[in-house]
């Protein structure tokens, strides 16, 4: 890491782990918000109105948790990256497709993107057990946020 001209309030090894937690965070989310956004523009079919609102949502959800996220890496001294070619590059979140999509299969979609988003949310909740609570604490909320989104979105299935 370069100086930052933010003094970090964790120690280095604390620093180091958390900062991994919080970018690759960022990187899923900035995805999310993306593939939202897309998956909005190109949805069609049945429900279309109630599905095409609920994109939008989980588009302002996402993109509200990226802000915070970067500011948390800020807050610790890490300046965060955000860039396209690294959300391309590193995000673990399954790719969505191009072209219009049916209703059902966007919502097969995005409840199949949620799951792997709270799988990874859960997993860094852990890793911050003991370098960062303050950051765990803005990833449970996160993941709060993300499982209620995911139940919503299985219910469009029921």
């Amino acid at each position: 890491m370069a100086n930052s001209p933010i003094k970090s309030p964790l120690k280095e090894s604390d620093k180091e782990l958390t900062a991994s937690v919080l970018q690759s965070t960022l990187v899923d989310l900035v995805d999310l918000s993306l593939i939202a956004k897309q998956a909005h523009w190109n949805v069609v079919g049945k429900n279309f109105r109630s599905v095409h609102l609920q994109l939008d949502e989980l588009t302002s959800a996402a993109r509200g948790y990226v802000d915070e996220v970067a500011e948390r890496a800020n807050a610790i001294g890490v300046s965060p990256n955000g860039k396209a070619k690294t959300v391309s590059e590193s995000s673990g979140l399954p790719d969505y497709p191009e072209n219009w999509q049916s209703t059902d299969i966007t919502v097969d979609r995005i409840v199949e993107i949620l799951d792997r988003l709270i799988q990874r949310l859960r997993v860094r909740i852990d890793e911050t057990d003991k370098s960062d609570l303050v950051t765990q604490d803005l990833l449970i909320e996160i993941a709060q946020e993300i499982e209620k989104q995911h139940w919503m979105w299985q219910a469009q299935k029921a």
